[in-house]
């Protein structure tokens, strides 16, 4: 049987991994951290020291980082993925970065004769553990077909996308979208609570309506309680923020609200609330 590489457990990677080993896939994992990998060892996956460990005796490894530098680093650095990379063997970088960095990466795993694919998902904790992301790959199409029975046990829907890049500049715009409902939605919610209405009865109208979404029912109730542990970081969607505004700056497409969004978010980094739920940005726009 097979094995599969996959590098990087954290919030999103341990569950997308899990989800793997227990379809019956074969898995050989990485983590910075090693104690993480304990677990997956548990459950039955090979442990590896290095990501070239990895890449030089995994068909396909795929990459679920935190940032462009940790995509970067774990590619490029010493006994990185590039280092075993070769001979046909595919590496699938699901992890969110700019375009440019999603090409650097690209030309040079197939310098070394690789295949590569980005595949940047829509979905945060919750939607990683029930495996129903939303895949958006662009690369080396052959390796999407032959990485579909992963994406499977991982996503509810896969779009190819095209070249390098559309994927990464399809999740930034994704992910824009989503930090500027978010940040509108919490001004909602600091306007009611002055103007003296229950926050309840806000998210009861915005539910009944044509505004109805699962973000809204999911995080209005959070943040109503206070609850603000980490599905999806204040500090990625702040970079997601930062990397879409770019993207705009690059193609010279005004962004009025995604680049107030961002500030509000870059507030919210200020605050100590980094490692929070995106949601906490509420904490910035109501003090």
């Amino acid at each position: 049987m097979e094995t599969y590489g996959f590098l990087g457990l954290g919030i999103m990677g341990s569950a997308m991994a899990k989800n793997l080993i227990k379809a019956g896939f074969k898995v050989k994992v990485w983590n910075r951290s090693q104690a993480k990998c304990e677990e997956f060892a548990a459950l039955g996956a090979a442990v590896a020291a290095t990501p070239a460990e990895v890449t030089s005796s995994c068909a396909i490894t795929i990459a679920m980082l935190a940032d462009p530098a940790a995509a970067r680093e774990v590619c490029f650095g010493p006994q990185g993925a590039l280092e075993g990379i070769g001979a046909g063997r595919g590496y699938v970088d699901m992890s969110t970065v700019d375009a440019a960095t999603a090409q650097e990466i690209s030309t040079a795993v197939t310098a070394k004769g690789g295949r590569f694919l980005e595949a940047p998902v829509s979905g945060s904790k919750k939607p990683a553990e029930d495996g129903t992301l939303i895949i958006l790959a662009a690369g080396d199409h052959g390796l999407f077909d032959k990485t579909m029975p992963l994406f499977e046990k991982m996503g509810k829907k896969s779009l190819f996308l095209g070249d390098v890049g559309r994927g990464a500049e399809m999740k930034l715009i994704v992910n824009m979208v989503m930090g500027g409902m978010m940040t509108i939605f919490c001004e909602g919610l600091a306007l009611a609570e002055k103007a003296g209405l229950a926050s309840a009865d806000l998210l009861d109208v915005l539910d009944s309506g044509a505004l109805a979404n699962p973000m809204f029912k999911l995080k209005g109730a959070q943040m109503t309680q206070g609850m603000f542990d980490p599905a999806f970081p204040l500090k990625h969607m702040q970079k997601d923020m930062r990397l879409a505004v770019a993207l705009g700056d690059a193609l010279n497409q005004p962004l009025a609200s995604a680049a107030a969004a961002n500030e509000s978010f870059k507030r919210a980094k200020g605050m100590g609330l980094a490692d929070r739920d995106f949601c906490a940005v509420l904490k910035a726009i109501t003090s």
